[in-house]
């Protein structure tokens, strides 16, 4: 029996196959999944949904400002720039500090319920652009679509950099995801349908 077919008809040598070994797991890991460039510093990075009130009696209701971490992403600063980010939507939190922490709790079950999020069904949110304009100094548009309740739904960011840090905001419409927003007191208090997002984003150095 010849060497061959003692390795079962392969004749790939030991440093070869390592090295074959070693590019399987690197197109499998997270390049492979969110393109080339830069992962997401999700320890340093941080994004917010501002929730805002309106209707007859909105005086007596609150704001909301939520905390949605990103879970995992990328950016590509090339000469094809992109941007990939995950949120894993069971993991965001209503700060509201000047509410009482039983009434927190209740805005809280709501947003995960549901009417609402749905985190049970869809525990993920994402956003992946299409396009990526320069609009200025440092700055730029991005084009793409949030991925939300199964929905996919395009999406503008204004973007900017400083220090190393991305910031930008992007406004979105609850109905457009399929979410009805949430009316109490016979409407007179409601939040409006249109919510904005704030970003911090910091890449890996």
């Amino acid at each position: 029996m010849n060497r061959n077919e003692e390795t079962g008809g392969c004749s790939m040598r030991p440093r070869k196959l390592a090295l074959w070994i070693l590019a399987i797991g690197v197109g499998l890991g997270p390049t492979s999944a969110y393109g080339q460039g830069k992962a997401i510093d999700v320890n340093k990075s941080s994004m917010k949904v501002r929730v805002f009130k309106s209707g007859a009696f909105s005086a007596f209701a609150h704001d909301h400002e939520i905390e949605a971490p990103i879970a995992e992403g990328r950016i590509d600063s090339s000469a094809k720039p992109s941007v990939q980010l995950r949120v894993d939507s069971r993991k965001m939190r209503v700060l509201d500090p000047e509410i009482a922490a039983d009434k927190r709790a209740d805005i809280q079950h709501t947003m995960q319920g549901a009417g609402v999020l749905d985190v049970e069904k869809f525990p993920e949110i994402s956003y992946q652009s299409t396009t990526v304009t320069k609009s200025g100094d440092a700055h730029w548009e991005v084009r793409g679509n949030l991925t939300l309740r199964g929905k996919k739904q395009p999406v503008v960011v204004e973007v900017s950099l400083e220090s190393g840090h991305y910031r930008g905001f992007a406004s979105i419409k609850q109905s457009d995801l399929g979410i009805e927003p949430i009316r109490i007191a016979g409407g007179t208090v409601k939040v409006k349908d249109e919510l904005k997002i704030e970003f911090d984003v910091v890449p890996v150095r």
